[in-house]
């Protein structure tokens, strides 16, 4: 079974401890599903309990707009509602990915996903009250954390059909379910840690076949992810 965070668990723990951060908002979504300890390790979901939502909302607060950043700072905690509206958004994103970077067309369950979250950002702007003539943001949706989760959607309308789609990748580290966006022409896995493992693999191979240890690079075919048997996340 995978790891999760449990119940009374800090969720800033959980989200402190994911493997990859700093990748466009719907891949840091989708990527709150990770493998733990390669091939052979397990599903860690860090994302199961209210605290790490919030956790993972704060950590991204620079990534949403200044209004929606506000307004969650004065609303209350999120509860089991908004953890699975953002699972539920998560699986989505996370279809979306693997039809983008294997080149097929998406299921239409995972794009209605999408799409009907991405009208939960919906806004426009208002003048206020009073003799400032000052303009305030208005939402069509009125919990900030479903604005939060249309916010997720909307980049990730922009992300799937924009020039960066083109260099999404799915990590080709054995085991490894993450998914980035290639930075620069070199960079061929998710992490570091996940190239080790696969030069660390290659070398293995070829001291068993006696093939000498010849130069290794960053770039070059990699295996597909594997995920260990029954691993596969879904949100």
């Amino acid at each position: 079974m995978g790891d999760s965070t449990k119940p009374g668990q800090d969720g800033r723990e959980a989200v402190g401890q994911l493997p990859l951060a700093g990748e466009p908002l719907p891949l840091d979504l989708v990527n709150t599903t990770y493998i733990k300890g390669g091939r052979r390790g397990h599903l860690v979901d860090a994302l199961t309990v209210p605290e790490a939502l919030d956790a993972w909302l704060a950590a991204h607060r620079a990534e949403f707009s200044p209004a929606l950043t506000e307004a969650l700072e004065d609303s209350g905690p999120a509860g089991p509602a908004h953890v699975e509206a953002f699972t539920e958004l998560r699986g989505a994103l996370r279809d979306l990915a693997a039809a983008r970077t294997s080149g097929t067309a998406p299921e239409p369950g995972p794009v209605d996903v999408v799409n009907t979250a991405a009208r939960l950002a919906t806004r426009w702007r208002e003048l206020a009250p009073g003799a400032a003539f000052a303009a305030v943001p208005r939402w069509l949706e009125a919990d900030p954390r479903r604005v939060a989760l249309g916010e997720v959607a909307a980049a990730a309308v922009s992300l799937f059909s924009g020039d960066r789609a083109a260099l999404i990748r799915a990590c080709g580290a054995p085991g490894c379910i993450l998914y980035f966006v290639k930075s620069h022409a070199r960079r061929a896995w998710c992490t570091a840690g996940c190239g080790n493992r696969v030069r660390v693999a290659r070398h293995s191979r070829r001291a068993k076949d006696g093939g000498g240890t010849g130069p290794d690079t960053e770039g070059g075919s990699a295996p597909g992810p594997v995920p260990p048997s029954g691993a596969r996340p879904r949100g």
